[in-house]
Formats: C-alpha cells, sequence, structure tokens
C-alpha cells in the first residue's frame, strides 16, 4: 500500500456476493489494484469453514489484523480475526504480510459459497489506518 497526500475515502458499494470499492471523493470506482489499499483472498480458511459461517464474517463487517510474531512456520504471519477478536477466518496471504504495518483498517468485502450455500471463503479489504470507509445509505 502506497500513502497518498489525501486521506483516501471509500464507499462500499454492494455487489452480488459482497462489496465494490467507490472514491467517496470522485464517485469514481476504485480498482482493487489501487497502490493506496489492499484486497486480499483470506488464506486457510478451508481450515476454519465452521468459523466462517457466523455473521462476524459478512460482507461489510470490520475485521482485524493480528500479528503473530512468535508463529513457528512464519514470524511475518498476519492472523484475520473478526473486530472482536473471538474468531478467526485464516491469514493475509504471506506474499502481503511482510508489507502491513500492523496499525491498518480491515473490512470483509467479498465472500465465497459452496454449492450448498456454506461461505467457504473471504476477500478483504486492508486500508491505510486514516482511510475513511462507509457503506452508502440506502
Amino acid at each position: 500500500m502506497s500513502p497518498g497526500s489525501e486521506r483516501l475515502r471509500i464507499w462500499l458499494e454492494r455487489g452480488e456476493a459482497g462489496y465494490w470499492l467507490r472514491d467517496a471523493a470522485t464517485g469514481h470506482a476504485l480498482s482493487w489494484k489501487d497502490p493506496r489499499l489492499l484486497v486480499i483472498k483470506v488464506a486457510g480458511t478451508s481450515h476454519r469453514v465452521r468459523e466462517l459461517q457466523d455473521d462476524v464474517f459478512a460482507p461489510g463487517r470490520r475485521l482485524a489484523l493480528v500479528r503473530e510474531p512468535d508463529n513457528a512456520h512464519d514470524p511475518d504471519a498476519v492472523a484475520v480475526w473478526d473486530a472482536d477478536r473471538s474468531l478467526q477466518a485464516g491469514y493475509v496471504p504471506a506474499t502481503f504480510a511482510p508489507e502491513l504495518r500492523g496499525d491498518e483498517q480491515a473490512v470483509a468485502l467479498w465472500e465465497f459459497r459452496d454449492a450448498g450455500g456454506r461461505r467457504i471463503g473471504l476477500r478483504a479489504l486492508i486500508a491505510p489506518p486514516d482511510a475513511w470507509i462507509q457503506e452508502p445509505l440506502p
């Protein structure tokens, strides 16, 4: 994520399986590849399918990013939890975890469901700590 000179303001616009991103200042669509933010597919969700069924992981819900410096497999590991840190969804992919500063915001952005309707995966938005993220009013 590259810091910008102006505070990033993001509207979450409802889509079929989650939210699309819109620049609140201009109204233009934001690409998931915008350098001011990071959109990731949460890793390791296949090990936490039961936890993923909880509404705390529904698109639009806030998430907590928790560093795990004592993780035996990866000292740069960053776990993805619900906002209250009671259920873990998985991890930030190892390719992105080292570039995080530790103060970013995270929101469940998009969900993947199986043929039976169970949530089996998530995409998450990771944004700078000073970004303004808001779902538009209906």
